[in-house]
C-alpha cells in the first residue's frame, strides 16, 4: 500500500549482483550461486507469483567441483546416496556419518529458518521466551564449525567439504557457530541450481515485480544526506556522472536521475550500514559510532579476475574450488594476520559450462574469486603480480592454461568494493557471522536514534547472501508495517 521510490547510486539495479558486459561477454560480478530456492519461491508467493513467472532455473551435476592441489578431486553430485559412495572411499562409516550429518542439518535448517531466521528476535527478552528454548532444543547453538564437523569426519579433506560454504557467510571454522550446519542441507538437499542468464536473470526478475507493483526506480542516483525523521524526511541525492556510469539498457522501468531531494515519510537503507550512518546522518543522529565499526569483524574481501577465454574449458566445472590440503594458512591470512595469501584457496565459475549467452561462439566465461582480508592495500603493482599468482596456480592445479587464451580481461577488488559499492574496508560481503555478530548481536533494523529510519541487507539479521538479504527485507517491511500501520 506504499508509494515507493528506490534511489540506487549505481548505473543499474543489484547492488553486489551486478553485471559486466564486455565485447560479447557477461559477467556476473557478485554472486554466482543459486542457493536456497525455497527462499524465492516463497518470496514470489507473497506477491501471487511464481519463480518461474521471470526465470528458468536448471539444476547443475555435478554441483560443484572440488579440486585438490595434491591431485585430488571430488564432483558433489545431486544425487546424495552418490556422495555418500564418495565420501565412504576417503573414511571408512564416512557415508553413514554423512547421512546423520545431513540428518542433522535439514533439522537445523527447518527449525532455524522458520523460527530464528524468518522470524526477527530483536531484543534479549525475545531469547526469553518459554517457546524459544523449546524450538532450540537440539540445535548445536554452542562451539565452532571445526569442533562440530569433527565430531563426524576424521579426514581433513571431508572437514573440508562440510565447511566450504562459510566463506560464502564471511567466517572461518574456528569463528563460525556451529548452528551454521544447517548450510550442508542447503548444498546436499536443496541443491545447487543456474537460473538461465545468470544471477542478472533474479535481479530482473525482482525489477520486474516491483514495476508490476508500482515501485520507482531511479539509477545514478547517489544519496548524500539523509534529514528529518517519520512523517519529514528529505533525501538529497546528486546524479551520477555520465562520464563513469553509463546508463543500463536492460530495463525499462530504470532510469537515470539529474539529481536533487526526495521527500518521504520513511527510509529504508540498504546501503552499506556503516556508511549510512558515518556518512549520511549527522553525529547526533547515529546509533553506533566509529569505534564501534572498527571493532566489527568483517567479512572477506576478494581478489577477482574476470576474464573471456577462446576455447573451451574441459578441466573445470560450472563452479570448481580449488582448496590446498591445509587451508588454515590462508583463513589466518583473512582473520589474524591479514596479508595476500601465498598459497590460495579459490573459487573458478566458468557459466559458459550451462549457458551459451554469457560469452560468444567459440569463448568461455571464467571469473576467479580469491577471499582476502577486508583492508588490504590492492597497488596496481600487487595486484599485477597477484594476477600472476592465480594463473600460475590455475595452471598448475587444474591443467587449465589460460594466458596466450585471454581476450577480455577485468579485475575487481578492495579499491572497487569500497568505490562502487561504499563497502566499509571493502569487504565483499558485510559483517561477518561470528558467535558475537550472530542474531541479535548484528545491526538492528529499526534506528533507535532516527524515527521512521530503517535498515536491509547482509550487515542486519539474518546476515549475508541473497536468499538471507531477501529475507532481510522481508523482515524489515514486517518491522514497518507493525511500527507504522
Amino acid at each position: 500500500g506504499a508509494d515507493v521510490t528506490l534511489l540506487e547510486r549505481n548505473e543499474q539495479l543489484g547492488g553486489r549482483a551486478s553485471v559486466m558486459e564486455r565485447d560479447g561477454f557477461r559477467f556476473d560480478m557478485g554472486p554466482s550461486w543459486y542457493l536456497m530456492p525455497d527462499v524465492f519461491e516463497r518470496f514470489f508467493s507473497q506477491f501471487d507469483r511464481d519463480v518461474s513467472d521471470y526465470y528458468e532455473l536448471n539444476r547443475l551435476d555435478p554441483h560443484y567441483r572440488i579440486q585438490w592441489k595434491d591431485g585430488d578431486s571430488l564432483d558433489l553430485a545431486p544425487d546424495v546416496e552418490t556422495n555418500v559412495e564418495r565420501f565412504e572411499a576417503y573414511e571408512d562409516g564416512a557415508g553413514d556419518a554423512l547421512r546423520e550429518y545431513l540428518d542433522e542439518s535439514e533439522y537445523t535448517y527447518e527449525v532455524g529458518m522458520e523460527h530464528f531466521v524468518y522470524e526477527d528476535r530483536p531484543r534479549l527478552r525475545d531469547y526469553l521466551d518459554p517457546d524459544v528454548g523449546k524450538q532450540a532444543r537440539g540445535l548445536a547453538l554452542l562451539g565452532s564449525m571445526q569442533d562440530h564437523v569433527e565430531e563426524y569426519f576424521d579426514h581433513p579433506k571431508l572437514q573440508q567439504v562440510m565447511q566450504y560454504t562459510l566463506v560464502f557467510l564471511g567466517g572461518s571454522p574456528h569463528n563460525t557457530p556451529a548452528l551454521y550446519n544447517l548450510m550442508s542441507h542447503v548444498d546436499f538437499d536443496l541443491g545447487v541450481y543456474y537460473p538461465e542468464g545468470g544471477l542478472a536473470a533474479v535481479i530482473d526478475g525482482l525489477v520486474d515485480l516491483g514495476a508490476e507493483l508500482g515501485v520507482e526506480y531511479r539509477a545514478g542516483a547517489d544519496v548524500q544526506q539523509i534529514h528529518g525523521q517519520r512523517g519529514g524526511f528529505k533525501v538529497d541525492y546528486d546524479a551520477a556522472d555520465p562520464a563513469e556510469f553509463a546508463p543500463s539498457d536492460r530495463h525499462e522501468s530504470w532510469r537515470v536521475d539529474s539529481g536533487g531531494y526526495e521527500l518521504a515519510d520513511l527510509v529504508v537503507s540498504d546501503a552499506d550500514y556503516a556508511h549510512t550512518e558515518q556518512e549520511l546522518l549527522p553525529e547526533r543522529k547515529r546509533q553506533y559510532d566509529e569505534a564501534y565499526w572498527d571493532s566489527r569483524t568483517y567479512a572477506p574481501s576478494a581478489f577477482l579476475l574476470y576474464m573471456g577465454v577462446e576455447g573451451d574449458l574441459p578441466e573445470l566445472a560450472h563452479h570448481t574450488l580449488v582448496l590446498p590440503t591445509e587451508w588454515d594458512q590462508h583463513f589466518e591470512t583473512i582473520f589474524d594476520e591479514p596479508a595476500w595469501p601465498d598459497d590460495p584457496a579459490y573459487y573458478l565459475c566458468a557459466p559458459s559450462k550451462t549457458d551459451d549467452s554469457v560469452a560468444p561462439e567459440g569463448h568461455s566465461n571464467l571469473f576467479a574469486l580469491v577471499p582476502i582480508a577486508p583492508g588490504l592495500d590492492d597497488d596496481e603493482e600487487t595486484r599485477e603480480a597477484y594476477r600472476e599468482t592465480v594463473l600460475d596456480d590455475i595452471a598448475a592445479n587444474t591443467d587449465t592454461d589460460l594466458r596466450d587464451r585471454i581476450v577480455v580481461e577485468e579485475t575487481f577488488s578492495v579499491s572497487e568494493f569500497g568505490a562502487r559499492y561504499n563497502s566499509m574496508q571493502g569487504s565483499a560481503l558485510g559483517l561477518a557471522h561470528t558467535l558475537k555478530q550472530t542474531a541479535l548481536l548484528r545491526p538492528s533494523h529499526a534506528s533507535s536514534e532516527v524515527p521512521g529510519l530503517y535498515f536491509t541487507g547482509s550487515y542486519t539479521t539474518p546476515g549475508i547472501g541473497v536468499p538471507m538479504c531477501l529475507i532481510s527485507g522481508q523482515l524489515t517491511a514486517e518491522a514497518i508495517a507493525d511500527r507504522e500501520a
